[in-house]
């Protein structure tokens, strides 16, 4: 099922991650947000069906717990805006831990180059790899900083994901989930 259907509906998602992570004032009477600093997000993509996130976990808070308060809210958001009823996501959501830092880049590629026509995407965390936004909701320095060049680590990662291919993603195939 489509899940965003309109640049609305991508926005409102973000709006509410970024006040559930305590990064901006919520704008819900009803949203209690985490502690900021809980989770720290490395990347993202948002597609019409479903989205991708890489996560890191600053405290023993679970990522479940930051997923559920956001599913719910979305979902209230969709089914009050479409009038729908029941679930908007079809499954639980899948998490995987990444325990190695080999995996950053290649995995941080992978979510951003996820829509076919990712280099003009909005909805995904590469315009901050790129250096183009400095917004406060990814901070993407933790993979930046795997790059040699510290003046040049915008332009290195943008030519590593116009490059990315195929034994990049067999790379982190164990750590991503296909449908």
């Amino acid at each position: 099922m489509t899940v965003f259907r309109d640049n609305e509906d991508y926005k409102f998602f973000l709006q509410r991650l970024s006040e559930i992570l305590s990064l901006q004032p919520s704008k819900s009477r009803w949203l209690k947000p985490l502690p900021r600093g809980s989770f720290s997000v490395l990347s993202f993509c948002l597609m019409p069906n479903h989205f991708h996130f890489m996560i890191r976990q600053e405290t023993k808070l679970s990522t479940s717990k930051l997923i559920g308060k956001l599913l719910t809210t979305y979902g209230v958001y969709f089914n009050k805006k479409y009038k729908h009823v029941g679930t908007v996501f079809q499954d639980r959501f899948k998490s995987k831990e990444v325990d190695n830092d080999e995996y950053l880049v290649p995995l941080s590629a992978y979510i951003n180059h996820n829509p076919k026509n990712f280099f003009n995407w909005p909805f995904s965390s590469l315009p901050y790899y790129l250096g183009e936004d400095v917004g406060v909701l990814v901070d993407p320095s933790l993979v930046l900083n795997m790059f040699e060049k510290k003046r040049e680590q915008h332009e290195q990662y943008r030519k590593y994901i116009k490059d990315y291919g195929k034994s990049d993603k067999a790379f982190v195939e164990d750590l991503i989930f296909e449908e």
